[in-house]
């Protein structure tokens, strides 16, 4: 099947955080600190690559419980610090290749994602966007079957995020 320009349902993910804007896109920005949050809880994560900035990636392992390794890749387009963020989200191998899921043949190779980070009082609103994009249909049926998942795996991950932001306040 051949890529198209339709475009996909969105997936969308909001939180807010009680914390300033800038205590939250530090969260996200700082390596250091974005691998204790950033990943499955209980998985290692590897980074072997990032420079946050258009043109820059982060390169990223994780191991899973099953003994296997998933890299990644974000490729990112456009920092705004502290209020937007702009990537193209794929599956890697170790050496940085952008390649198939493993768990999924038919994911998308590239999904263009945005994340805003918005001040709502002394808090902070982190909403995530992602569509894919070069997509075939049956990636794009994909994509939208999978949505609710997900929106359970960031609610998992910024969970983290909130746990970590309250630790280290």
């Amino acid at each position: 099947m051949s890529a198209t320009n339709a475009t996909a349902r969105t997936f969308l993910f909001t939180r807010t955080f009680n914390a300033p804007r800038e205590t939250v896109w530090n969260a996200w920005a700082d390596i250091g600190k974005r691998s204790q949050w950033w990943k499955p809880m209980g998985t290692p994560i590897t980074v072997k690559a990032y420079d946050l900035k258009p043109g820059g990636v982060m390169h990223y392992g994780m191991d899973t419980p099953d003994g296997a390794k998933w890299w990644g890749l974000f490729a990112y387009r456009e920092v705004e610090a502290p209020s937007r963020v702009v990537y193209v989200n794929s599956f890697s191998d170790e050496d940085g290749n952008i390649v198939r899921a493993s768990m999924h043949p038919h994911w998308p190779l590239e999904v263009l994602t945005t994340v805003t980070f918005t001040e709502d009082g002394d808090r902070t609103v982190m909403k995530f966007e992602g569509v894919p994009i070069n997509a075939t249909g049956e990636e794009r049926a994909l994509f939208e079957d999978r949505i609710e998942q997900m929106q359970q795996a960031f609610g998992g991950t910024t969970g983290q995020l909130a746990a970590y932001l309250a630790e280290h306040r």
